[in-house]
Formats: structure tokens, sequence, C-alpha cells
């Protein structure tokens, strides 16, 4: 298969990681292999096809080192150890022009985090994170990627008795807030953090002030990743300090969705139960979980605790302004507007509140406006003014229909297609969700669902 393990991680603390043994499983069939990323790793696709040991666990790979990496985390606002309960990081693949990606096999059995978990996972939710990955990066959002999916011909007992699966996650690194709030609870926050700007943010490495700029380049990267989620109607669904990586990627694709109808406070998880997650709450709770990994750098950040505090309350507030600035641009453009001004803010405004009035589709609506299809007669007003501003910019259509998706994965379809033994539905769904500015895709993908088919909760299969 050619992987190129050079795993750095191996040379921090033994207190991050455990080393972790194999678990086999019974009958392994790879499902799935990502081409397209293959390539991208330099990495032999049809190997990759023929190697379901491998890919679940059964089978050491050359030069892979497994461990299940240790961190903690606030979930739901609430502290916890926690630790890889169901994933092993198999090492760090370098490609030949020096980028390093992290291969983990998730679902792979116990590890010494498990606590009462068997360390598996059910087809459907590797299926899920697979298919919503790779559409975000076709979206251009950071995220983790999707490389293979492995079943492991056991099943694994929930609600009911379900089919098990391996996904094979390609991340820039896992390391995440939570790993950074373990560090602090270890007293090793600074053989971490400099681990991380070297391994993340080289551009610091001459820095005199490399904490505090580190800090606040993660805030940057943040703020801009939750404000792309914003403008594309995209909601994580649990926003758990473990769930951010400090590479900026999306990660951990649980009881995540797109939201059909524009409505603010849209939440999809059925676990979220006090809506601490719903699409309106992302950009605050971004902020108050750099809040914490914030707090883990106090120490680097001045020697008087009054003065680190202080820097790192300026380096928060910072947040507010510049995810409203990537929010203000990222929202602006999807009307056609390259270089927005304050005014433009009630014109994006105003369409907000009159399609959440009007229950208007999220993504349907932006692209009809790109086509210069109709939308709503309630609209009509609004675009007088909207089509007066565009007279001051330069190719404005060209750019919605750049940025305004014809298709995203649509609950329905996705809750369909990963719950299906065959996968031609899967398979079909993949391949427009990662063309998503196509308009030539039949109707079924690009309509929301009838009411008899939305989904309103979702699950996140640990």
């Amino acid at each position: 298969m050619n992987f190129n393990f050079n795993n750095s991680y191996r040379f921090l603390s033994t207190d991050f990681y455990e080393l972790t043994e194999l678990n086999s499983v019974k009958e392994p069939e790879v499902l799935l292999v990502n081409k397209e990323l293959s390539t991208e790793l330099e990495l032999d696709a049809e190997a990759l096809q023929h190697a379901a040991a491998e890919l679940s666990g059964s089978t050491k790979i050359p030069h892979s080192e497994p461990i299940a990496q240790a961190y903690a985390g606030h979930q739901f606002g609430h502290f916890t150890m926690l630790g890889d309960g169901r994933a092993l990081l198999l090492g760090e693949h370098m490609t030949n022009d020096g980028q390093r990606f992290d291969i983990q096999l998730k679902g792979s059995g116990r590890t010494a985090f498990s606590r009462m978990g068997d360390g598996r996972a059910p087809l459907g939710p590797m299926l899920r994170e697979y298919i919503i990955s790779e559409a975000m990066h076709a979206l251009h959002i950071p995220t983790t990627r999707s490389l293979a999916v492995t079943a492991t011909g056991e099943t694994v007992q929930r609600e009911r008795a379900l089919p098990g699966a391996v996904l094979t996650r390609v991340a820039k690194s896992h390391i995440r807030v939570g790993t950074f709030e373990y560090a602090a609870r270890i007293n090793k926050v600074k053989e971490l953090a400099d681990y991380t700007i070297h391994r993340h943010y080289t551009e610091l490495k001459n820095s005199q002030t490399p904490y505090i700029d580190f800090l606040k380049a993660v805030i940057d990267r943040q703020a801009s990743l939750i404000a792309k989620w914003q403008c594309i109607g995209f909601i994580h669904g649990v926003m758990n300090t473990d769930n951010m990586a400090i590479s900026g990627e999306t990660i951990d694709y649980g009881p995540c969705a797109f939201m059909d109808t524009f409505d603010r406070a849209t939440v999809f998880s059925s676990i979220d139960r006090q809506s601490r997650y719903a699409y309106y709450n992302q950009p605050g709770i971004g902020q108050w979980n750099l809040a914490r990994f914030a707090e883990c750098l106090l120490p680097l950040l001045d020697d008087e605790t009054e003065t680190a505090i202080a820097i790192a309350k300026d380096a928060l507030t910072s947040y507010e302004l510049l995810f409203d600035t990537y929010w203000l641009k990222g929202m602006a453009e999807k009307i056609g507007i390259h270089q927005p001004n304050e005014d433009d803010r009630e014109l994006i405004g105003e369409l907000l509140a009159t399609m959440e009035d009007l229950e208007l589709d999220f993504t349907q609506t932006f692209r009809k406006l790109s086509l210069k299809q109709p939308v709503d007669n309630a609209l009509d007003d609004w675009k007088i003014r909207w089509q007066h501003r565009l007279t001051a910019e330069e190719s404005p259509y060209e750019l919605m229909t750049a940025v305004n998706p014809a298709v995203i994965p649509r609950n329905h379809l996705v809750e369909k297609s990963v719950n299906q033994l065959d996968l031609t539905d899967f398979k079909d769904l993949l391949k427009v969700v990662t063309d998503p500015y196509n308009d030539n895709h039949p109707a079924i993908y690009q309509t929301p669902a009838e009411e008899s088919e939305q989904i309103f909760q979702t699950y996140c299969g640990t």
C-alpha cells in the first residue's frame, strides 16, 4: 500500500498515548476506497481495496505503530478525562512534498480508554462520516477526510444488532483542544504546544512571542472554520472541546447535518437536549471552547498570572471580530458582493430574516438567486435593493455560483443511504455531493425532503 510512516507523536512523553495491540475481526471486507484521496496521498488505491486485514485493524501495516491518544474534554460543558476509546492512530504518513497526515482507524476495537465501551462502530455512522467529510471537502471547508470503510463481518450491539465497520480517517493531526486540557492536568502543556507549533504553525518558529501568537493563530483558524459552517448551513452537533482540532479542520462527524429550511434554532443531535450546539449557538460555543484552550496556555503566555489572563482575554476578544469579518465576507459572497461594507450587513440580515419567516430552503434559495431564478414573491422588494447594490460589483453571478452549492448531503438522503447494506444509493449520493456546484444532478438531490421524509434527530452511533 506504500504507506510512508514517520511517527513524530511517539516522541512525546508516553503520558500522551498508550501503545495498543490490534483487535482482529472475523471476515473483513473493504467496502469503499477513496481513489481521489489515495492519489493525493500517493497511495495505491488498488492495493487498499485488497487490504481488508490491515484496514480493519486485524493485521499490522509495516512501520505503523498503533497508539490510542490520551485527551480530555468538556462534553456539553462538563469536564471529563477521555482518550481514543474506539480508535487507533496507526502513524503519520508522509508524502513526497513533505506533508504529514495522521492515518487513524475508527471503530477498531477496545483500548485502554474504552471504559465500558466495546471500541467498535456500526457501519451506518462510519458511512455517514465518510460521505459528510468528503462533501465538506468538496465544499472547500477544512476537514478530516475518509480514505476507506471496511466491514468487520461482525455485529455491534446498540439499540439493536448492527453490522460493524472501521473507518480509515485522514487528518492533519488529531490534536484537540481536549488534548491541551489533558496536558494541563499532567503539567506538560509546553511540550505539547512546542510540538503543535512545529507541526501546524511553522510560521511561528521565529516569533518572539510564540505562545501568544499560537493562541491567536488557533483562534483565527477556528473563527474562519465556524464562519464557513454558518455560511453553508452545517450543524456539527457535538462541539465538545475534544471535537475541536487545533489544526483548524472539522473533526468527528457524529450527529451532524445540513439544515434544509432556514431556522437559526435548528439542532439535530438526539443528545443535545438543551440545544447547546444549535446552529445559532455554534459561533459562541467556538469562543467558549477557545477560552478553555487559552486557560491551558496561561503558564506559557506570561510568568505573571494576571498578565497572562489579560493576554488571553485580549486574544479571545479578537475572536468576535474575526468571526464577524469572515461571516460577513462569506455571506456577502453568497449574494454576489466581493468586498462588503457595513450597509451590506442589513441587506444580508433582511434576506435571512425573510427566509426564516417564510421557511425557505437555505441551500435552494441561494442557488436560485445565483441562477436568477424566482424564489418567493415576498422577496421582490429586497431583490430590487439587492440588484441596485450589484451594479457596483463585477461578475456577481459567477461569484455566487462558485460559492452557493446546488446540492448538499441532505439528511433524509444520507440516512436512507447509510442504513442500506446495498451501497448503490450511497455511492450515487457520494458522487453527487462531491460535485456540489453542478446543476445537472437529478432533482431528487437538489430539493428538500417531503414532509413525510423529514428527519429531525441524528445519532452519534457510539
